[in-house]
């Protein structure tokens, strides 16, 4: 089976590594946090990628057919489903604001845990982070001691919670673009249980036993009289919207019939129901609601950026996967859960995700789903969504949530410093969830 060189592979890293390491180098940081500029770097790797199929396969002559049929695939196929499904869970939960100050007891902090766990997998990641974590820092702005709960919402909210529907997490959505039926990530309801419920556990006896007590007298004072209720404003139209969202891409999807009908959608009637849905949100929401969350659309528009690199990139890499892909090693569940997750611990995860999803489809197996045997398509889902959460870089919401925390006066700890957290809460976690699932 032919297949490009290995060398063809470079672009890819490449893109990576600068997502991994730019923002953490002070020189680079500051141009890298333009979205042009992402987008920039993004293009120029995507070309030289490309390049590879118009020069290389024929050895003589321009390969333009070769070269557009990858391009198309990519972007049209993958590219395009993917960010309108992003863009629509990110601009409707942007209309969407729960604010408040409640008394932060333990409890009150594991009750936005919970509730952030199962908002994850409905709205996604990032939409739930978005929706939560203000409130969330508004209930504990009369404490000192913050920091640690943000961790757990990042572990929580922004990673761990989002397994349960392809909505949840940009890696299982990418899973459905290949054949994945979108209620088979359901069947990882026991792991999101046990994960986030002993999360949850943990940070309830790690703030109810340590941070808690050490609070000073009158900071408590003030949060047990600084109270203000909880209140959702834009629920109305945004909620329904969301709800729909999530229908369209169940049902909309153009490999399929419609449940009850003979019908096959038509290619692109879902993306265009999803921004048909974007704008009447915008146009029937409250914008005092957005002004008040700050919205707009920069976060998305980096995820754009890069991802459009990363889609074209990552080509070669997946032919070369499914050439070789039985020649790596990767054997057993367990061999998939750890590499997926420790790649998707300082890459992106939706790219690490789709690299082994393809290697797991070569090596066969019963039963399959979407050409790939369950007991490995489950390790590669776990092993993304939930190692994302082992480092700043391992999923988008991680980092926003960081800014958005130190914005409001919460010293979060240094790269390394959250990594001692994940390596003392999540590794071990990970390594039960292991050998007690997989």
């Amino acid at each position: 089976m032919h297949y490009p060189p290995y060398w063809t592979v470079a672009p890819f890293v490449l893109l990576l590594s600068a997502i991994a390491l730019f923002p953490l180098v002070p020189q680079i940081a500051k141009w890298w946090e333009s979205n042009l500029h992402r987008f920039f770097v993004a293009w120029l790797l995507a070309t030289a990628a490309l390049a590879y199929y118009l020069f290389v396969p024929l050895g003589g002559g321009l390969n333009f057919v070769q070269t557009w049929e990858v391009l198309s695939h990519t972007l049209f196929h993958e590219y395009v489903p993917f960010m309108m499904l992003l863009f629509a869970l990110y601009t409707i939960s942007g209309g969407i604001r729960l604010e408040g100050d409640l008394r932060a007891h333990p409890l009150t902090n594991s009750l936005f845990l919970a509730t952030g766990a199962v908002l994850a997998s409905i709205i996604g990641t990032t939409g739930a982070a978005m929706v939560l974590v203000r409130p969330l820092l508004e209930t504990n702005s009369e404490r000192r001691r913050v920091a640690h709960t943000v961790i757990f919402f990042i572990f929580i909210v922004c990673n761990c919670g989002g397994c349960l529907l392809p909505t949840g997490d940009p890696p299982l959505f990418l899973g459905y673009l290949r054949g994945v039926s979108f209620l088979w990530t359901l069947s990882l309801w026991p792991e999101w249980l046990f994960v986030n419920g002993l999360l949850i556990g943990i940070y309830y006896v790690y703030d109810r036993f340590w941070h808690y007590p050490h609070e000073a007298k009158a900071d408590v004072v003030r949060d047990e009289t600084r109270v203000r209720p909880l209140r959702f404003l834009g629920v109305w139209p945004n909620a329904a919207l969301l709800l729909a969202v999530i229908a369209a891409v169940a049902v909309l999807d153009p490999r399929m019939t419609v449940p009850g009908t003979d019908w096959h959608p038509w290619p692109y009637l879902r993306e265009g129901v999803l921004l048909a849905l974007v704008g009447l949100s915008l146009a029937t929401g409250s914008r005092e609601v957005r002004r008040a969350n700050n919205f707009n659309y920069s976060a998305i528009l980096e995820v754009a950026a890069l991802f459009f690199g990363i889609f074209i990139t990552m080509q070669p890499a997946l032919q070369i996967l499914q050439a070789k892909g039985p020649d790596l090693g990767l054997a057993t569940a367990t061999h998939f859960f750890w590499t997926t997750g420790a790649l998707s611990s300082v890459l992106d995860n939706a790219p690490t995700y789709v690299v082994f999803f393809e290697t797991a489809k070569t090596l066969g197996g019963e039963p399959q789903m979407a050409g790939v045997a369950e007991p490995l398509l489950r390790a590669v889902s776990l092993g993304a969504v939930f190692m994302g959460a082992n480092t700043y870089i391992g999923n988008g919401p991680n980092f926003m949530v960081r800014a958005i925390a130190e914005q409001s006066g919460v010293r979060m700890p240094s790269f390394f410093g959250y990594m001692v957290y994940s390596g003392l809460v999540l590794l071990p976690l990970f390594a039960l969830t292991n050998w007690i699932f997989l």
